[in-house]
């Protein structure tokens, strides 16, 4: 049987993470389990934690007034969802909702920030590796973007619409 800590280590978010850091967040994890259709979180929410995906399949939604909730980006296995328990005012800016059967480990935001506050060579260690993600998630976000405007027509300079 695998050990939380081993699953965690395992995870692509925490590989070359030192162990000593390891055994530091791991009293902050738990395995959680989401049903299909079933919501991870909803935007304006306190976002009090964070998921590291193990399987399954999560939505992105944003609310739009003529759309209704659109899918903006599906996380999957080896992924992670949640970065705003890690900056104030710790609010959910999504719906993140389970496609299918989602098994993940939630980590408690709460005590991650005491544990980063506490350890600034963790919180710096966790950082970077946000930063990394949301770098990464921006970036595939403009590629989106440049694909919309692209198709409808419009004229792209480097800087966006002209």
């Amino acid at each position: 049987m695998e050990t939380l800590e081993r699953i965690i280590a395992s995870h692509s978010f925490v590989q070359g993470l030192e162990e000593k850091y390891i055994e530091l967040i791991v009293g902050c994890a738990a395995n959680v389990r989401f049903e299909p259709e079933q919501f991870v979180c909803r935007e304006g929410e306190e976002a009090d934690n964070f998921f590291l995906i193990r399987h399954g399949k999560i939505a992105l939604e944003i609310f739009m007034p003529e759309r209704g909730a659109t899918v903006i980006e599906t996380l999957g296995e080896n992924e992670i969802l949640g970065w705003s328990w890690f900056f104030p005012p710790y609010r959910w800016h999504f719906d993140a909702k389970a496609i299918e059967l989602t098994r993940a480990i939630a980590f408690d935001g709460k005590c991650l920030r005491r544990k980063c506050e506490e350890n600034h060579d963790l919180g710096y260690e966790l950082a970077k590796r946000f930063a990394a993600m949301l770098m990464e998630r921006l970036q595939a976000t403009r590629l989106r973007l440049l694909d919309l405007f692209h198709s409808k027509g419009a004229k792209l300079d480097y800087w966006g619409l002209t």
